[in-house]
């Protein structure tokens, strides 16, 4: 039997089924929790000086290179996206919704998000926060005027927040609870949906046996999360951990058990076609029958 890799995503529910023996519970004893390629504790701090590095290297790059992984999570844009190529499919029987906003300085002179007009916001390129930042803030600014900064991973924002050389960047999971307890100001909410991508070899059910005990997990958390939070300190690097107090964090992403249907499928990959984030030759055309697995449908 080869063994279920699974990338844990910065958030607590695959942490609390390992403590519950929920995975077990299962049915799914052969497993191992890996650091996801992006959010990962052991990413080294950076000096910046006032000009920060392009950098193109984000959560659909790492599906293109092939994660070692069971199953594996990222936005749902990116994962719509790599499931339309042919790099995995996308598990439709559930999704996440995590908390996200973009954030600025305490003594920032940015109040509300018509200031961040023409000011770049520091995002990861072609992840969670790239178009999460441009779909929260089109109610407020034309397109022509929101400008992003594509400056590297979660931890990384979080490095040039605290720097001072980025004037505002959007973050999720415990990078969120990390810059709200420092005191950095939220200019607008940005909360985004997460979905898994599952490659070709996995074993479908037991990916299956991986959300049902994700979903037990979920439960706990429901009922009291505060138990749990202390597992964010493996999700945050040594730097991060010590300037806060994870008791105070939140629950952090939510399982959905709703299916990722057709119509929300379609209509996140003409969001991104329309927006060009994608170049023609590697947007994917895969239709929603081949790119989504529905395991319920089929029953």
């Amino acid at each position: 039997m080869t063994k279920f890799i699974i990338n844990a995503h910065g958030r607590l529910q695959e942490w609390v089924a390992e403590e519950k023996g929920y995975f077990a519970l299962e049915g799914l004893s052969d497993y191992e929790l890996t650091s996801h390629p992006l959010l990962t504790a052991t990413s080294e701090e950076k000096s910046y000086s006032e000009a920060v590095p392009d950098n193109k290297s984000g959560a659909y790059q790492t599906y293109e290179q092939g994660r070692e992984a069971s199953v594996s999570c990222a936005c749902h844009w990116t994962v719509n996206m790599a499931a339309s190529a042919n790099l995995g499919q996308l598990w439709g029987e559930c999704y996440t919704v995590t908390p996200c906003g973009i954030f600025v300085p305490e003594t920032s002179a940015i109040r509300r998000p018509e200031d961040l007009a023409d000011v770049a916001v520091h995002v990861g390129h072609q992840s969670g926060s790239h178009y999460t930042t441009i779909q929260s803030l089109e109610p407020f600014l034309p397109r022509d005027r929101i400008k992003l900064k594509f400056s590297g991973n979660p931890t990384d924002r979080v490095d040039q927040l605290l720097s001072g050389v980025a004037k505002a960047a959007t973050v999720f999971g415990p990078q969120y609870y990390v810059v709200e307890q420092l005191g950095f100001r939220k200019i607008v909410d940005a909360t985004f949906m997460i979905t898994a991508l599952v490659p070709a070899n996995a074993d479908q059910q037991d990916v299956r046996r991986y959300f049902n005990a994700i979903r037990r997990a979920q439960a706990d958390i429901d009922v009291m999360h505060q138990p749990y939070t202390h597992y964010y300190a493996k999700e945050l690097p040594e730097r991060h951990l010590k300037l806060v107090d994870v008791r105070r964090f939140g629950p952090g992403e939510r399982l959905v058990f709703e299916p990722y249907t057709q119509e929300v499928y379609q209509r996140t990959h003409n969001w991104v076609d329309e927006r060009g984030i994608f170049s023609a030759e590697n947007t994917g055309h895969g239709g929603y029958q081949e790119a989504v697995i529905r395991l319920d449908a089929a029953e």
